[in-house]
């Protein structure tokens, strides 16, 4: 594969949703031979294209699509774009597009993904990647491109080598900015300073202010709507629990060895004002009463803190909450 030019390379991308739609379109549109599984949205694409609504500029497509693994084959390499909650369909779903030589990346959120890559495809090169970008499907085969676009990635127990490099140069010949993460475990901490107020506090926030400053859901407690981006950053005392929320997963993130920034928070707060009324993906899947990405985002790295002895009693309540809410509703049980 590190043999091949860039411009040859096969690349299969597995899970279409905003994410998957949003990047794979982007390479395929850089002129690589970029092949999309899909499974809801097949009809509508097959019939219409995929259409992106960019700040950058909209555009349009008709990629390759298929219903089956097996359509597509052997890859140079895999992007995997699915939610953390079916990760427990990664063997049947990946071994068609992985030989000898396909290099497996992730750009699923939280921890524990790239580990289960591994343990399923010893031989494959493992990556992950953070995507620190702001957008959503709106409609079937349309996603909305509403800021930012980076992707920080690293390889999975190792270094930045020639590999790396070469796919780090991939998505950046797609218009992509990309930076290379010496730590990718640093890199994945850093994006759960985003992540755990944004998609917990937001789903949380259905039970109020009280129930999750207590980690308390009473019986019969009225649940309301998600809290959108900027309903969090209130300048009040949401705006608090996001920056002491923060501020906590920055010192676990510490504790843990990585020289993470303190005023990360600030920086993130920052950049998330400009996105407006924005809705995380467990919101939308929270409303949709879909499984939620409990595990990845919010239960490993709380039992990463306790394993190293850490207290976290801001992100004990928040998981407490969290899967007192999920288990009102059984449609939303996780992959725990």
């Amino acid at each position: 594969m590190d043999k091949k030019d860039l411009q040859f390379w096969k690349v299969a991308v597995v899970g279409c949703g905003a994410v998957g739609s949003f990047y794979g379109s982007k390479i395929a549109q850089s002129g690589i031979n970029v092949h999309f599984l899909l499974r809801s949205d097949f009809e509508t694409v097959a019939a219409d294209g995929l259409h992106i609504q960019s700040i950058d500029g909209n555009y349009s497509l008709h990629p390759n699509i298929y219903r089956y693994p097996e359509e597509i084959g052997k890859c140079d390499l895999v992007l995997i774009a699915l939610k953390s909650t079916a990760n427990d369909i990664f063997s049947n779903l990946l071994k068609p597009l992985v030989g000898k030589q396909t290099a497996l990346f992730t750009l699923q959120n939280g921890l524990g993904n790239e580990a289960a890559l591994a343990k399923i495809f010893p031989q494959a090169s493992v990556f992950g990647g953070m995507c620190f970008v702001c957008l959503n499907r709106t409609a079937p085969g349309v996603v909305k491109h509403i800021a930012h676009g980076k992707i920080v990635m690293g390889r999975h127990n190792g270094l930045p080598d020639a590999l790396t490099k070469k796919i780090a140069q991939l998505v950046q010949n797609a218009g992509i900015q990309v930076e290379v993460a010496g730590n990718l475990e640093k890199a994945k901490w850093e994006k759960l300073i985003w992540n755990i107020p944004f998609n917990g506090l937001g789903v949380a926030g259905t039970a109020g202010l009280d129930a999750v400053i207590n980690g308390c859901l009473k019986t019969g407690q009225p649940i309301g709507p998600c809290l959108s981006s900027d309903r969090l950053l209130d300048k009040g005392l949401w705006e608090n629990l996001v920056t002491e929320l923060m501020d906590e997963v920055i010192s676990i993130g510490r504790a843990l060895g990585h020289d993470i920034s303190l005023d990360s928070g600030e920086y993130q707060r920052n950049r998330t004002r400009v996105m407006g009324s924005y809705r995380a993906s467990t919101l939308i899947d929270f409303d949709a009463g879909r499984p939620l990405e409990l595990e990845a985002l919010f239960y490993k790295p709380l039992a990463t803190a306790h394993a190293k002895g850490i207290k976290a009693p801001r992100l004990t309540r928040l998981c407490s909450i969290l899967n007192q809410l999920v288990n009102q509703n059984p449609s939303r049980s996780t992959n725990k």
